[in-house]
């Protein structure tokens, strides 16, 4: 049975030659980018705009949308129950390797957005500051159970920079 025990970001529960690299390990922290310092959730964010970008290209335009939405849905589908088993793992309610949860906040961000440097980078630029300050009530998203906690704060980010860059892109044609 896994540990329950919720300890702070600042110990260390479990030395990291002993964790298991599993499916969880693999997803959750984006094949090891969780691992990449200073800053293992900008570089997740990073490594996922990037991604779309390559992919959005590659892409016809009228499939962009969905494909960007699936690809958001498939992260939070295999975030929640990875971040769960490494956060229990880990002993951590919020273990700083896991980085599905910003990849899942990214490309909610992105969705229907063009796929150009400018707005790719605004979103990432928005993404990231809304992850990161956590205004209300993304704060408390965070107290939810779990991989489902870890998930929620950033997808809330995602939603706030969705808004935000969709205003700036179509209302004030910022991008264009």
């Amino acid at each position: 049975m896994l540990p329950t025990t919720k300890i702070t970001n600042t110990e260390i529960a479990v030395p990291p030659a002993t964790r298991k690299r599993d499916w969880a390990w693999a997803a959750s922290t984006m094949l090891g980018t969780g691992h990449l310092q200073p800053g293992a959730g900008t570089w997740g964010s990073a490594i996922t705009v990037g991604l779309w970008y390559a992919v959005g290209h590659a892409l016809p335009p009228a499939w962009q949308i969905p494909v960007a939405m699936a690809w958001t849905a498939l992260a939070i589908g295999i975030g929640i129950p990875a971040a769960t088993r490494e956060a229990r793992r880990s002993g951590l309610e919020d273990p700083p390797q896991v980085v599905i949860d910003e990849m899942a906040g990214q490309m909610l961000t992105l969705i229907a957005s063009p796929v150009q440097w400018k707005t790719l980078l605004a979103g990432f630029i928005l993404f990231r500051c809304f992850d990161i300050v956590k205004p209300s009530p993304l704060r408390r998203l965070e107290r939810l159970p779990e991989g489902v906690g870890i998930m929620m704060d950033d997808l809330g980010a995602g939603v706030y920079g969705l808004v935000v860059l969709q205003l700036l892109t179509h209302v004030f044609s910022l991008f264009r």
